[in-house]
């Protein structure tokens, strides 16, 4: 996939799937008549609260047949492992290190997509979302009205947020949301929902966090994201990903600049040149105005500033149409990864399939 030793399941794992992840869709063989629902959970060292988490999980979710947990195991050293498969997981990915949130949530959309999951729930491991409120996530997609949800917090009224941890979080969801051209309420909330199809089509190029980088995406690729309000319980842990308040603005400011590179190349080349050579042309004309005037000659630097300006937009325009291609590129990419994709789902439907065939005779 990236290059880097393929994840590994955990011997103990009820569910053994094959190390190399395969991917399913409606579009290559008919679903059977029962849907199923996969509730995934990232892990690095949760053996303190994974256990709360888990117990709270549902087995039964109005709208599907078959409910299962799948725990995905960010190379934890410690007992994280064991927690999972004695509070009942039905099934264990595990890294062999620490490779980050980003990479632990796509390898569980990867799983999750090879167990033949038709919907897809991703919570936290420090229980810090309602599982109770898994129903209302996934109603949406069962209602045919969205292809990924995201739980919006009580930010406002959350106790262990900071006046400054809310004011950012608000902040950073309407940038999101301006990026990504969506509706999302809480950005960040890392309780959501797929169908499968979207897992298919989503990509995570970071390491620090899926989040934002999901929502932006998905929104400029014409999926369709709704919003639900859902319940948090108390705090059992402090955040491992927002270590620090300014740690975490770079990192988002980060994201979604590196977003806006991948899908929006060209309004933000073009408006980065536009604004250069408008610069460039406000000095041009400061100078020959002084020099109408007659007094030319004391303003050499304004000629200078304005050559450089006009140059460095005329090249950012050049980098706009060169990046535009690439992303055009992308987008051929992008659609030959999903039918990629599509088919290993068939593969796997068949052989799944043909092994139920022949336990039955």
């Amino acid at each position: 996939m990236d290059g880097r030793a393929a994840p590994k399941l955990d011997e103990g794992s009820p569910g053994m799937i094959e190390p190399d992840i395969a991917f399913a869709c409606d579009a290559i063989l008919p679903r059977p008549a029962s849907r199923k629902l996969i509730i995934q959970i990232p892990c690095y060292n949760e053996a303190g609260t994974l256990a709360i988490a888990l117990d709270a999980l549902p087995r039964t979710v109005p709208g599907f047949d078959v409910v299962e947990w799948l725990i995905i195991d960010d190379g934890s050293t410690d007992a994280t492992v064991a927690v999972a498969r004695n509070a009942g997981a039905d099934h264990i990915v595990s890294h062999p290190v620490n490779r980050g949130l980003a990479a632990a949530f796509k390898t569980g959309l990867e799983t999750a997509l090879s167990l033949g999951a038709d919907v897809i729930v991703n919570t936290d491991a420090d229980n810090q979302y309602d599982a109770s409120d898994i129903p209302t996530l996934t109603r949406p997609i069962l209602d045919r009205e969205a292809d990924m949800v995201v739980g919006a917090r009580p930010i406002n009224d959350t106790e262990h947020f900071s006046w400054l941890k809310k004011r950012l979080q608000g902040l950073g969801s309407w940038v999101v949301r301006a990026a990504s051209k969506t509706q999302i309420a809480d950005a960040p909330s890392g309780f959501r929902a797929f169908t499968a199809e979207a897992a298919m089509r989503l990509n995570v190029f970071g390491s620090y966090t899926y989040t934002l980088e999901t929502i932006i995406q998905a929104g400029l690729s014409d999926l369709k994201i709704v919003s639900v309000p859902i319940r948090t319980n108390p705090d059992l842990r402090p955040s491992r990903l927002v270590r620090s308040i300014p740690s975490y603005i770079r990192r988002s400011v980060g994201t979604i600049f590196h977003m806006f590179l991948i899908y929006r190349p060209l309004a933000l080349f073009v408006g980065v040149g536009v604004a250069a050579i408008t610069v460039g042309l406000v000095l041009g004309a400061r100078f020959l105005y002084y020099l109408a005037t007659g007094d030319g000659e004391g303003h050499i630097q304004s000629v200078i500033l304005s050559a450089l300006a006009i140059i460095l937009g005329s090249l950012t325009l050049v980098m706009a149409m060169v990046a535009n291609l690439i992303s055009v590129n992308r987008k051929l990419g992008e659609q030959i990864l999903f039918r990629i994709r599509r088919l290993e789902q068939g593969r796997h439907a068949t052989e799944a399939a043909s092994t139920i065939k022949q336990n039955q005779q």
